[in-house]
């Protein structure tokens, strides 16, 4: 089985964004331990005695928020980098999948429908491709933070397996979304910033994290099918125009690193270290 892990970043009802984004990743289900055996230690940098109580969480970790709060910007996006770094593991062979609504493309009362139907969809047709190129023949779950669309997602999740949707229906999911606490879950955590990163790149036209995580969204063909967006022209020419941010992230630990400067938030550099 297949576990894909979602999360979302934006609201379709918070007039301070333009944007709305449902995103995560698929991962073999024998793998999750190992991966969360890797996020782990990157915990223990800020809370040795107890890890656990470290939550990777895209926006506080900007914003030095909640467990964030005092720890200086290059800690943070050395975190930050470190775990989405793990995407790059040639063994678990991860996939990002995504829905990007500008919101003014679409009614807001159908921005959620809309998003998980183009996730979900993907992420069928990935399952379906493992039995028609390798007759392996996968099933899949997905998995969302506890405190997001619960009943909306499960209910859409059963009307797009039992009747259909836009674009047909879906075969291989093994049941509705399961919902967990992110504070519990690793997983999640890391479809949280795959999600925050990829609304950055859209919202406020930083890349900085969507370079880390563009290479392993699903491609079918060489064409990227895993990104499924909705936005408007004048968008798509921002994205195409932007400028190499003025502090890049760096290598990830152990990484050669070329000593560039780094920096999170409000235009503060800090060495890395």
């Amino acid at each position: 089985m297949h576990l894909l892990y979602l999360d979302e970043s934006g609201h379709p009802l918070d007039p301070g964004t333009q944007f709305f984004v449902l995103a995560g990743f698929a991962v073999f289900e024998r793998s999750t331990h190992w991966l969360e055996s890797r996020i782990n230690p990157i915990a223990e940098r800020f809370s040795p005695h107890d890890p656990s109580s470290i939550e990777f969480h895209g926006s506080p970790m900007y914003s030095a928020k909640d467990d964030w709060a005092g720890v200086p910007p290059a800690d943070r996006v050395q975190a930050l980098v470190d775990v989405l770094s793990l995407l790059s593991n040639p063994q678990l062979q991860l996939r990002v999948f995504a829905s990007v609504i500008e919101k003014s493309t679409t009614p807001h009362d159908q921005i959620l429908e809309r998003s998980f139907e183009a996730v979900a969809h993907q992420f069928d047709q990935y399952l379906a491709d493992m039995w028609i190129r390798r007759r392996d023949p996968q099933r899949g779950l997905v998995v969302c933070d506890k405190a997001s669309y619960e009943q909306k997602l499960q209910a859409l999740s059963s009307l797009f397996k039992h009747q259909g949707h836009a674009l047909g229906r879906l075969r291989n999911f093994a049941e509705v979304p399961l919902f967990l606490d992110s504070k519990a879950s690793r997983l999640i955590q890391m479809a949280d910033l795959i999600a925050y990163w990829i609304f950055r790149y859209y919202q406020s036209k930083d890349d900085r994290g969507f370079r880390l995580i563009e290479p392993f969204i699903l491609r079918r063909m060489h064409e990227r099918v895993g990104l499924v967006a909705s936005v408007t022209p004048a968008t798509e020419v921002a994205l195409a125009t932007i400028s190499p941010h003025r502090y890049p992230f760096p290598a990830p630990t152990g990484a050669p690193a070329d000593g560039a400067p780094v920096g999170f938030v409000g235009g503060a550099a800090q060495q890395a270290s």
